[in-house]
């Protein structure tokens, strides 16, 4: 991850983002803990207002295609994402809940050096629709391509069920509807 990395963020752009288990470490092996991220994933998009246009949650790392959330940025997002799934995975156990705001993202699971991702994300600003689809089709495929499936319909945590027959899933997929229209002051 690059030292100084600048994220952009008012623009209104798509973002590609991808965030990591700790070391790579295929943490998110199981389909419990596949279904449980998508599930605080949909939780954290109402809340935070944003749209989700992909997804997919392979054992080790997590890609989205999102819009900007109307509430906060998106760094808050994948930090309440992150953190929202831990907590959720690992109940109040004192010695597994983070102890602040800053390290929260980090702590998780005593089996690995106490930690379930990896600090920080990757963000990729999308301002093409060639780039759109470009990053809907690399999601979509990473099953595929990691060998843990033969064709992406047959990979159960991604947004392809939905763009191949309109399936609705545990996240939803392109929903406007959460979206809240900004109105000005009336001018008198």
């Amino acid at each position: 991850m690059p030292q100084a990395l600048h994220r952009f963020y008012g623009a209104g752009d798509l973002h590609f983002v991808t965030f990591s288990c700790y070391q790579r470490h295929p943490l998110l092996g199981s389909e419990v803990r596949r279904d449980l991220l998508l599930r605080i994933l949909e939780r954290v998009r109402r809340r935070y207002r944003f749209v989700v246009l992909g997804y997919v949650v392979m054992p080790e790392h997590v890609h989205l295609l999102t819009s900007e959330p109307q509430r906060e940025t998106l760094s808050t997002v994948i930090q309440a994402l992150k953190l929202g799934f831990v907590r959720s995975l690992y109940g109040s156990r004192d010695n597994l809940i983070p102890r602040s705001r800053k390290g929260g993202e980090t702590w998780g699971t005593q089996l690995i050096s106490e930690r379930f991702w990896q600090v920080r994300f990757y963000d990729f600003n999308v301002w093409t629709e060639r780039k759109r689809i470009e990053k809907l089709r690399y999601i979509h495929r990473n099953p595929v391509k990691r060998g843990l499936v033969g064709s992406p319909e047959k990979w159960r945590w991604s947004s392809f069920h939905w763009y191949l027959a309109g399936e609705v899933g545990p996240v939803r997929i392109n929903d406007t509807e959460i979206l809240v229209m900004k109105t000005r002051p009336d001018a008198a």
